[in-house]
């Protein structure tokens, strides 16, 4: 009889003993089906041995090794290993989070016999373009890496062609018959770098995993990556789980991007799961950006860093990136918030029959409903936010939990009937814009107007299709995308993030602005991107005018140098929310204490504070900052505080959880 060592998706950080009379050393890597209270769970055997710390009469018996699903690799399990010690959570859970949903039920998904090239008809496969000497550079300095780790930064301005050095390394790899993983930060982005990669490979088994794909499907393509039979995975931050047994090349687009660390759960970031994945393996990984994270710019510039710096400074197609000037808006009288310098631009566009691109990142008709009267607004009651007006559809709505009402027709507090909107969103933005050009063809590209993956694909066809003249777009259309007519981007309302109380608030907007600045001219037309703001004096916006990022990031780098912020510093966040605030302050308090028992000189605690959107779905949230300046010190220190973290008794409507390298506060 053997001891079956499970990892079992619950919120605790052990694993439990299993008998089984029938486990073979080949089972280790494998699902299985076990009791679990009065019920039964699917887990994951991490080991066997013959010795277990429960008493003989406590250990129960498997109810089914699963061997009709494929062994999980070890390089597999090593990785959740990874993630479970490194961002202090259950592995259990860190297993069942990066499994298909069909696999971690247990279920055997239908499986369609793998295509080969002898037997796939061949396609109009897409002609390459002409390398220029930066990309042919860069290819072949990474592909000389191909068999051992290396990690790369391919800095390249927007539109430099930095897909198309990724394509070709893709290229080199298949012919080595290895596989490819290309990481890209959101959904929208997967169908035309899926119809690219299609066209470039037509012969290639290319599948795509996120979580727009059907579970069943999504499970299919799991499959066939572990059994080798996939040749390019192509996802988003979860599909850095994936496992590939014949993985020789990692690439991360848009490496600096939010999106590739998640916010919920096993708070981990993609891009640094990927870096671990390459070095664990031994192969290459590529990370991709004309804005890169600070930190990864920092390594990359650092004299014998832990990076190596490739640098795209020339466009593919156009001659030279758009002209970037800043409209001050302190001496220009504003008709709806734009100014007539931005009006008389989109004009001129549409003159020439070419595209302007109006960037507002603030969904909705307006922030928020307000009475002049009583001063009331409008607020949501489960959240410490304003409730945002979508006049389209006469609802109010909270964009952080989703509760929504009605518009209503006079103030709950005093009756007024005077209640008007304040501020301005994309669905104002368009209504202002349609009155101003009334035979334009407007259209909004926000999450309301694709809130779907047919509907976001019909926009994009609407746009490469020439069927629409003035795009009203947030962060959607920020970056990604090549639309050939359109040669205008207007910035409006981007002044608010240059004085927010985080810190990477900066950074964000500077990438932000630099990569939807990219979307005009990318093609024969030259391009304009006008910002209009009341600092144009602004070192920020000074530096997207002469499209300097490393004038940007140095000056960040030395300021963050100054303060001990990350890359300087690294932190995790202690994060409790409870029905009271006071359980979530008090429950952190007790962490404190236990932490200072353990804490050595080289750890710095904070005190707790509510956080800066304090109540979500009527939770009041609290958070306790740990950081140091030695990143083993910090992991030592954060193993050992964990374990009591899960012995303080607590509220019952408490919940607490460890952001390791958080990216908000």
């Amino acid at each position: 009889m053997s001891i079956l060592r499970v990892a079992i998706d619950i919120p605790l950080p052990r694993l439990f003993d299993y008998s089984s009379d029938d486990a073979l050393p080949e089972d280790v890597g494998r699902c299985v089906r076990v009791p679990f209270g009065s019920g039964e769970k699917i887990g994951v055997i991490t080991a066997l041995t013959l010795n277990s710390d429960q008493a003989a009469d406590k250990i129960k018996p498997v109810r089914e090794i699963l061997r009709s699903l494929p062994t999980l690799p070890a390089d597999w399990l090593a990785l959740t290993k990874f993630c479970s010690h490194y961002y202090q959570y259950p592995l259990g859970a860190v297993m069942a989070m990066a499994l298909p949903p069909h696999l971690r039920r247990g279920k055997t998904p239908r499986r369609r016999a793998p295509s080969s090239a002898a037997t796939t008809p061949t396609r109009a496969q897409t002609p390459q373009p002409k390398l220029l000497p930066e990309q042919a550079g860069a290819v072949d300095t990474v592909a000389a890496k191909f068999g051992q780790y290396a990690a790369f930064l391919l800095h390249g301005i927007t539109g430099s062609g930095k897909t198309e050095v990724y394509l070709r390394l893709i290229e080199k790899l298949l012919a080595q018959g290895r596989q490819a993983l290309m990481l890209v930060p959101e959904i929208a982005l997967t169908p035309q770098l899926e119809a690219r990669v299609a066209g470039r490979f037509p012969d290639a088994r290319v599948v795509s995993a996120h979580s727009g794909v059907a579970d069943a499907v999504r499970a299919r393509g799991f499959l066939d990556a572990l059994e080798g039979h996939a040749d390019i995975l192509l996802g988003t931050r979860l599909a850095v789980f994936t496992p590939l047994p014949r993985l020789g090349l990692i690439v991360v687009d848009e490496e600096h991007d939010a999106s590739f660390k998640q916010q919920e759960g096993l708070r981990y970031s993609a891009r640094d799961v990927a870096v671990w994945r390459a070095h664990q393996l031994g192969i290459p990984i590529l990370l991709g950006s004309a804005t890169p994270s600070l930190e990864t710019f920092y390594h990359a510039r650092q004299d014998g860093g832990r990076y190596h710096l490739l640098e795209l400074t020339q466009r593919a197609v156009a001659e030279a990136p758009p002209a970037v000037r800043c409209v001050d808006t302190r001496r220009e009288k504003l008709q709806d918030g734009m100014s007539a310098v931005l009006l008389a631009a989109i004009e001129a566009r549409l003159e020439r029959a070419e595209q302007s691109l109006i960037f507002l990142n603030r969904r909705g008709y307006a922030p928020v409903l307000c009475c002049p009267a009583c001063a009331w607004v409008s607020r949501c009651r489960r959240c410490a936010a304003n409730l945002v007006v979508h006049l389209a559809d006469q609802r109010l709505r909270c964009h952080h939990c989703g509760f929504e009402t009605a518009i209503p027709k006079h103030c709950p507090e005093c009756g007024n009937l005077d209640i008007h909107p304040f501020g301005r969103g994309t669905q104002r933005l368009e209504e202002s814009l349609s009155a101003r050009f009334p035979t334009a063809r407007i259209l909004r590209v926000d999450r309301d107007s694709a809130s779907t993956p047919a509907k976001w694909q019909a926009i994009l066809e609407t746009i490469h299709g020439g069927r629409a003249d003035i795009l009203i777009g947030t962060q959607m259309l920020a970056k990604g995308h090549d639309f050939p007519i359109l040669t205008l981007v207007g910035v409006v309302g981007a002044d608010a993030a240059l004085f927010a109380a985080d810190f990477r608030a900066p950074e964000r907007l500077f990438s932000q602005l630099m990569q939807v600045g990219g979307r005009s001219g990318r093609a024969l037309l030259p391009g304009e991107v006008l910002i209009q703001t009341e600092y144009p004096a602004h070192p920020l916006y000074q530096a997207l005018v002469t499209h300097d990022y490393a004038r940007f990031a140095t000056t960040q780098l030395a300021e963050r140098r100054a303060a001990g912020f990350p890359p300087f510093t690294f932190q995790a966040l202690l994060r409790a929310e409870a029905t009271r605030l006071e359980d979530a302050v008090d429950f952190l308090k007790l962490a404190a204490k236990h932490a200072r028992t353990i804490a050595t000189e080289q750890i710095s605690l904070y005190d707790p504070v509510p956080m800066r959107i304090q109540r979500i779905m009527t939770m009041e949230r609290a958070q306790l900052l740990v950081e140091s300046t030695n990143r083993p010190a910090l992991q030592n220190f954060l193993a050992a505080w964990s374990d009591r973290l899960y012995t303080i008794k607590m509220a019952r409507s408490l919940r607490w959880h460890l952001d390791v390298d958080p990216l908000e506060f």
